[in-house]
């Protein structure tokens, strides 16, 4: 199968949206690796730097992973026409879909924490521990975490070992990562909530399900305050 050439002004997104349509008419499956940077460059006809940053996007959100010397792999279910839209162009549009997008946020990840609990086994921790020590490190250091944070909050669906958490994350996934991607420019942005991601570790870690839901709950709290006040609607 060939991927057509991009010729449209948002090549970025363009470039998205292309892999995630040759990802499901490959049938490509978490795992499988995705075709070579050159080979992405030749057949889109763009330059290797767009190609790298759609790679790079796609690892923020948990989609793909580079691993040195191997090459690309999907690790997660992609679906064309939800890789890519822009949330806002205005300020109030950005806080009006943070907002909503965080109702949704309320409903998924406390019930994921309960979930997780519940199921979560050694290796799930394992992972869970690792993703937290790398968000913290990052915290300390900045004041604010993106990515990192966004990969501790993953290990969390993955660990309620229910596939279905995932493919919802997958279809919202950039609605869902925006807050994570604006965390670097907005200095602050629910630093009030790190000490509480390692108290959501140990509660899941105990198998305490209420306990994780009440800490998820809180995070989520201190993320919607801090949106209204960087907004100016606090």
């Amino acid at each position: 199968m060939k991927l057509q050439p991009i010729s449209v002004p948002s090549r970025n997104a363009a470039v998205l949206e292309a892999l995630a349509s040759y990802v499901a008419e490959a049938r490509l499956a978490p795992g499988d690796k995705l075709p070579t940077e050159r080979d992405l460059t030749d057949q889109l006809q763009v330059g290797r730097s767009t190609v790298r940053e759609a790679i790079k996007a796609w690892e923020a959100l948990g989609i793909v992973e580079t691993r040195k010397g191997s090459g690309t792999f999907l690790r997660r279910p992609v679906a064309p026409g939800a890789v890519h839209r822009p949330l806002t162009l205005t300020l109030l549009k950005r806080r009006e879909t943070l907002l909503h997008t965080l109702e949704i946020r309320r409903a998924l990840e406390a019930e994921a924490s309960v979930v997780a609990a519940v199921k979560a086994g050694k290796s799930d921790l394992e992972v869970m521990e690792q993703r937290l020590v790398a968000m913290e490190k990052v915290h300390r250091a900045h004041g604010t975490a993106g990515p990192e944070d966004w990969e501790f909050h993953l290990s969390i669906y993955d660990a309620t070992r229910n596939p279905m958490f995932g493919e919802i994350v997958g279809f919202m996934r950039e609605q869902l990562f925006s807050f994570f991607k604006m965390a670097p420019d907005w200095k602050g942005f629910a630093a009030r909530s790190f000490p509480l991601h390692r108290e959501l570790f140990e509660a899941i870690a105990q198998h305490d399900p209420e306990r994780a839901r009440n800490l998820t709950l809180g995070i989520l709290k201190i993320t919607e305050e801090d949106i209204r006040t960087l907004t100016g609607d606090g």
